[in-house]
């Protein structure tokens, strides 16, 4: 029986709060912490011309609070109130944005539907409900300390994580003692001023205030196994964005509304071609000012997908890149989950450069396939596989690229000697 989706029509918040593109950033700072919400509609005679998010606010946090907020929204997703769960699922982790306008066929504002609704959805749809957020959890690359001074968190690499999940704050022991999210950044951003200068009543730096001052605590977690249903509905009950995975009181992983709404991307295309349809997910180089990274980031993974595509069909690729440098050629370590028809497959690599990384991590989910359909006795073996730097020449003509992939894996072959 086919599964029945939610539209976001079913799921929206109508009448939602909205500015116009006139309105100063001050406005739009306080709405987002009284209402605990990441974006909000900018509109013109009712009809969408943008969005203001937090995200974007927290990467300009030089800017005067007069100034308009034309000057920071972002162009979003718009979908109608017929657009189904898997759609929506796909164009909110597409655009990187918590929420998007639901619209009439003139453009005009009807609400707006958010990752919370879809999470709020999701224990209804027993197609999501009863995976395992074992299946889905991402890792945790940095983890904050209770005496750790908020400046950290402006930080890119803090930043970075930010966007995608809250971090994880923990005490003397490394047990979790609480989180911080993209949201409690207000409490540094937005502060008392006083005729242009800082408040005098405020006496030192806010950004050598203890991170624990600002943490939400208790953490919100789950055990290991617990399915995605269940997962969902306490992120609801609990009004937060994610839940951790700790083993003995130490966090082990986290599962955010991301991660959950993501197993739906690809539900409602069934009869998608083998590659055609892949949504790929790329998180941790937003922050990178030079395009050509993801251009070549983009060739290489479609020629792994190819690869890994005569072994299983693939639905969404998720990669986080955590750069060891901010050089082009610095190390990297890349964290990838596969999402295909029947399974998911999990690897992480590091690498001279963040190609070498890619190129082994998506040779590692190549063979894992290819182990997994030999079990299954449907003749395999008459495949070959092949390392993409081996098959370069046949199915590239970007001789620089090539080059540096080379470079990497050769560098890591000696290095392991």
């Amino acid at each position: 029986m086919a599964t029945q989706w939610p539209t976001a029509g079913d799921m929206m918040t109508a009448r939602p709060i909205t500015l116009t593109a006139e309105a100063p950033l001050s406005q739009a700072l306080g709405i987002m912490r009284a209402r605990h919400i990441h974006e909000i509609p900018v509109v013109h005679h009712r009809r969408v011309v943008g969005m203001v998010t937090f995200d974007a606010i927290a990467r300009r946090t030089n800017l005067p609070l007069a100034t308009k907020v034309e000057h920071l929204m972002l162009l979003p997703p718009i979908v109608g109130t017929g657009t189904p769960y898997p759609e929506l699922a796909e164009q909110l982790l597409a655009t990187g944005m918590r929420a998007a306008p639901v619209t009439s066929p003139k453009n005009e504002l009807l609400g707006v539907v958010s990752r919370t609704d879809l999470v709020r959805a999701l224990p209804n749809i027993p197609v999501l409900a009863e995976r395992h957020v074992d299946e889905v959890m991402a890792p945790l690359n940095l983890i904050l300390h209770e005496r750790d001074p908020c400046r950290v968190l402006l930080g890119q690499e803090a930043l970075r994580h930010l966007e995608t999940h809250p971090l994880p704050v923990v005490d003397r022991q490394n047990r979790l003692s609480g989180a911080v999210g993209i949201a409690d950044l207000g409490e540094i951003l937005w502060r008392p001023t006083a005729q242009g200068h800082r408040d005098v009543s405020n006496r030192g730096n806010v950004y050598d205030v203890e991170v624990r001052a600002i943490m939400h605590s208790p953490a919100v977690t789950v055990p290991h196994g617990t399915t995605t249903g269940a997962a969902a509905a306490l992120m609801s009950r609990e009004r937060v964005s994610s839940v951790f995975i700790v083993d003995e009181g130490k966090p082990a992983g986290i599962v955010s509304q991301a991660d959950l709404i993501s197993l739906a991307v690809g539900g409602g295309t069934p009869s998608r071609s083998a590659l055609g349809d892949v949504f790929v997910q790329i998180q941790g180089l937003r922050a990178s000012g030079d395009p050509a990274i993801l251009a070549d980031i983009d060739r290489v993974v479609a020629r792994g997908l190819h690869r890994i595509a005569r072994y299983v069909r693939p639905v969404m690729l998720n990669l986080h890149f955590s750069p060891h440098a901010s050089h082009r050629s610095g190390e990297a370590t890349v964290e990838g989950r596969l999402n295909t028809a029947h399974e998911i497959y999990y690897a992480s690599r590091t690498g001279w450069n963040l190609y070498g990384a890619l190129n082994d991590l998506l040779d590692e989910i190549e063979t894992q396939a290819r182990r997994k359909k030999e079990e299954r006795g449907h003749g395999a073996h008459q495949l070959s596989t092949r390392r993409l730097t081996d098959s370069l020449e046949e199915e590239s003509s970007d001789g620089e690229l090539e080059a540096r992939i080379r470079s990497a894996t050769r560098g890591g072959r000696q290095r392991r000697r």
